[in-house]
């Protein structure tokens, strides 16, 4: 049965403030987590002097007894399927910042990005009453539209819509099973279809040619070259610490959490990717330390035309390199989907439409005698 008690905690000068104790825990309708206690931020005397004093606990009485029987309401329509107006009336936008921001966990996130966008489109005013899938098809158009918010004011592209976009539909579902609102929006409203593009990736020789030129940040060169002997994306490269790197010579595996996908993964290693890491430091030292995304172009810039590789290469291109060059050297689609962490084998399938050397010696597999043909 759903209680709702008092509690008091002494302060100075002879009074106490008053708190409130949930038993199930409420849902906090800004956060959307468990919220045991709620401060007040009102106080009574314990024992009043006057009629002022008395005055002022009668009536604070009053009201922590109204609080208190709203949130017992709260609790009540929760168990029974219904939104108090209390939660309707919560704010949806301060919702989805917290929800980004526990997702945001290095520098080259774009959640926060998704955040901003939303603001652009819906203000910071939305509260949850406001959601239904007219709005959340408008947002939708709206991303299509490829806005730019910048100070430059440069469009976005339909796949940044996408990404941004999927965030916003994250969001409600979570506000969905924590009954913050009563229609599941997120099935409701398809996703954003990304538009295919091309992927660039390094030919094995190419990935050579890199790893003999040398570069003045000998930390990101490492960082990449690791990344294409592993599939690791940056945001696991850089946030991976050295009691991650386990295993001895012949069978290192790195033990850590995908930050993407929150995945628990253990992923088996190269001698050779051991051997980029360079010395062993503490455990809970990062393998990569001072290793920023902000960093990274400007130094790919001078490293690529050093190397003579005219290819739009990212970081995130060594990722694809792994993929790519896994599938050409024979190692099968499902055994690249694990060792990329992938949670579903479609989205391994994007890597065997870009694999051209495996095309062209397929296209000379099938052989006929055309000799008589030609001849006549």
């Amino acid at each position: 049965m759903a209680k709702v008690h008092i509690r008091k905690k002494s302060l100075t000068k002879g009074r106490h403030s008053i708190y409130l104790d949930f038993s199930p825990p409420l849902r906090n309708p800004k956060t959307g987590k468990p919220q045991r206690y709620e401060f007040l931020d009102v106080y009574l005397y314990d024992k009043p002097a006057n009629v002022w004093e008395r005055n002022h606990n009668t009536e604070t009485s009053d009201l922590i007894e109204n609080i208190r029987a709203n949130r017992l309401l709260d609790i009540q329509n929760r168990k029974y399927g219904f939104i108090s107006n209390r939660n309707r009336s919560s704010s949806f936008v301060d919702f989805f910042k917290e929800f980004i921001c526990n997702k945001t966990k290095s520098d080259c996130d774009n959640n926060a990005m998704s955040y901003r966008y939303f603001v652009a489109f819906a203000g910071h005013d939305l509260i949850f009453n406001d959601l239904d899938e007219f709005l959340c098809e408008d947002y939708k158009n709206f991303m299509i539209s490829g806005p730019g918010i910048s100070r430059r004011g440069r469009p976005i592209s339909r796949n940044t819509a996408a990404s941004y976009f999927a965030k916003f539909r994250n969001a409600l579902l979570r506000a969905y099973k924590q009954g913050l609102i009563t229609t599941d929006l997120h099935s409701q409203v398809d996703p954003i279809k990304l538009k295919e593009t091309h992927r660039e990736q390094l030919e094995l020789e190419e990935f050579q040619l890199l790893v003999d030129t040398p570069v003045k940040a000998e930390i990101i060169k490492r960082a990449a070259i690791f990344s294409g002997l592993t599939g690791l994306r940056f945001s696991d490269v850089k946030t991976l610490i050295w009691s991650e790197v386990r295993g001895r010579s012949g069978r290192y595996y790195l033990q850590f959490t995908q930050e993407k996908t929150e995945g628990a993964e253990i992923l088996p290693v190269s001698n050779q990717a051991i051997e980029v890491l360079g010395v062993r430091g503490d455990p809970q030292e990062s393998v990569f330390h001072g290793l920023h995304y902000s960093q990274v172009r400007s130094c790919f810039r001078s490293w690529m035309e050093d190397a003579g590789i005219s290819k739009n290469i990212t970081f995130h291109s060594f990722r694809h390199t792994y993929a790519t060059l896994q599938l050409e050297l024979g190692t099968e689609l499902l055994t690249v989907s694990k060792m990329l962490g992938h949670k579903s084998i479609k989205t391994t399938l994007i890597y065997t439409k870009v694999k051209d050397k495996m095309k062209i010696e397929a296209a000379g597999r099938i052989k006929l005698d055309l000799k008589k043909m030609n001849s006549g």
